[in-house]
């Protein structure tokens, strides 16, 4: 959606985050609600590839002859707390890619991107030449019932 408020323009962008190959998503709700994304948590479960044609693909759950370990998931590490997506986050390492993608655009020198401060999702403001400004404001989703 997008709204126009004195001298900014607000777009609210929906995201939805896919699972990489080799994970899954889980709602697991805990209040006994029929409000899911108020009392919920989105757990990552690896997949098991041992069975599959996957080439030179390490099984992230079991260890392979070769690896006495089993293979450490990069999306857990970087996204997730112990075993569950983490908001702030996915809102941090946006907020940091797009940072750093910007500095890469030349042809937008004119334009100065700040990210606003967000624990829950990611505010980008973009300030140009003109009085204008525009605000794009990214919630992160999770479709329920996706793979």
């Amino acid at each position: 959606s997008w709204s126009i408020f004195e001298d900014r323009i607000l777009y609210q962008l929906l995201v939805f985050l896919l699972p990489p190959s080799r994970h899954s998503f889980r709602l697991e709700l805990f209040c006994g609600t029929r409000l899911p994304e108020r009392c919920s948590s989105i757990r990552v479960v690896l997949e098991c590839t041992c069975l599959r044609t996957t080439g030179d693909i390490p099984c992230f759950v079991h260890p392979s002859e070769n690896n006495e370990t089993a293979q450490h998931s990069p999306l857990l590490q970087t996204l997730c707390t112990g075993s569950y997506l983490d908001v702030e986050e996915i809102a941090c390492w946006v907020q940091n890619s797009v940072q750093t993608a910007w500095e890469r655009l030349p042809q937008w020198q004119h334009w100065q991107l700040t990210v606003l401060p967000s624990s829950h999702c990611c505010q980008l403001l973009l300030s140009g030449p003109s009085d204008m400004q525009l605000c794009a404001v990214l919630v992160f989703a999770v479709e329920q019932g996706s793979p």
